[in-house]
């Protein structure tokens, strides 16, 4: 049952057996993202090297901080009130600013995608902190410790900018991982203490749904990329293959989320006596995987796509590898927080996967990508068909 709060605040109201409905404010919220997405996608495709994976890899981690961390907030301020409506929209600003300064935000537009990146995340604090003062005391102070790690990090945050090079990605690196570890030591702070997951009296259904709707922007983004390189295409037996290879390749990444685990730990985390602690496991941290692993299948599609036969290289296989991996990995751990178990379909995946890994010395681009789509569509139908009786 929710915890009462005071009346007259910008919280959302919460009834019982009932889960918050995603308001059309958080859809619109998430087009941001959905740029933000592309533009870590066609970076990491430009400049796929140790440095480039490892760049791209942290501006996920980032612009994921900045999309869990508001969907945390939406899920106890009602977007409808319009002073949340339009801290959303400020939050949209800045967003699409830090994502236009992507592509060079480890060169010319540092500066600029810090400056809105540290707004962004103390603006909302800021703005969640006041709001809670008299509706929810323990989350007042939960957001105190928060943004004071906030400031913390920012420091960190604003010396990489002024940096460039190899001191710009350690500081980063520091600010980003003050801001991932917070969460699991309670954000503690001295003198005021430590946040419980208790206190995230977190509305378990409504931040399943939201973070749903992120793994369909991902592979919506996935489709575009798909589309958009064949189209400059011409039509030919292999081009049409490796076209129908990566739209298969979405539909079994969908299928292995959402037929059956998406919906099933919604249920967990709204039935759970502690759903601060699944959500914190499960949704902000886990999660990340899973885009990872859709980014790099549509890497490794648009480079197949534009390049089916021939010698397979290393660029490549990394891709058609590590994306499945990354998406399977993810679901398994998911799927082991929110249902008790590590599915054996995911294991045999990940096997699979690792059996297929020297082919690429021998088999052409398309042939290697059509076996690991081969491999995640086995995990979709074989979870399909083994839990089948159980949900009848």
């Amino acid at each position: 049952m929710a915890k009462a709060h005071k009346p007259g605040a910008l919280l959302r109201e919460r009834v019982e057996h009932q889960h918050a409905r995603v308001s059309y404010v958080e859809l619109f919220f998430d087009l941001v993202f959905v740029f933000a997405i592309t533009q870590i996608s066609h970076t990491l495709l430009e400049h796929f090297s140790p440095l480039g994976v490892a760049q791209a890899a942290f501006l996920l981690g980032a612009v994921w901080w900045i999309w869990i961390y508001t969907s945390w907030v939406t899920n106890w301020l009602d977007p409808e009130r319009p002073p949340v409506r339009i801290l959303l929209f400020v939050l949209m600003l800045l967003g699409l600013v830090m994502s236009c300064a992507l592509p060079e935000a480890f060169g010319a537009n540092g500066l600029i995608f810090v400056g809105a990146y540290v707004t962004a995340q103390l603006v909302r604090s800021l703005f969640t902190m006041v709001s809670l003062k008299d509706a929810s005391p323990a989350n007042h102070r939960n957001f105190q410790r928060i943004t004071i790690w906030l400031c913390c990090s920012g420091v960190f945050w604003i010396a990489g900018g002024l940096n460039e090079g190899p001191m710009r990605f350690g500081l980063w690196l520091i600010a980003l991982g003050i801001e991932y570890v917070g969460p699991t030591v309670g954000f503690r702070v001295p003198r005021l203490g430590r946040s419980l997951t208790s206190d995230w009296n977190v509305e378990g259904g409504h931040l399943s749904e939201r973070c749903a709707l992120f793994i369909i922007i991902a592979l919506g983004e996935s489709i575009l990329i798909t589309g958009a390189t064949a189209a400059k295409l011409p039509v030919t037996a292999a081009n049409l293959t490796a076209f129908l290879n990566s739209f298969l390749s979405s539909i079994a990444m969908w299928w292995i989320y959402f037929h059956i685990g998406a919906e099933r730990a919604s249920h967990h985390i709204a039935r759970s006596d502690d759903p601060g602690r699944i959500a914190r496991i499960a949704y902000t941290y886990l999660h990340v995987l899973l885009v990872a692993g859709i980014i790099l299948v549509a890497v490794g599609d648009e480079l197949v796509i534009a390049h089916p036969g021939g010698h397979t290289d290393a660029k490549t296989a990394i891709a058609v590898l590590a994306g499945p991996a990354f998406y399977l990995l993810g679901n398994l751990l998911f799927k082991r927080v929110t249902a008790g178990w590590y599915p054996l379909s995911h294991l045999v995946g990940l096997g699979l996967l690792a059996v297929l890994t020297p082919a690429w010395t021998v088999l052409p681009p398309l042939g290697f990508s059509l076996a690991a789509t081969a491999i995640l569509i086995l995990v979709a139908a074989w979870e399909a068909i083994s839990l089948r009786p159980k949900e009848a």
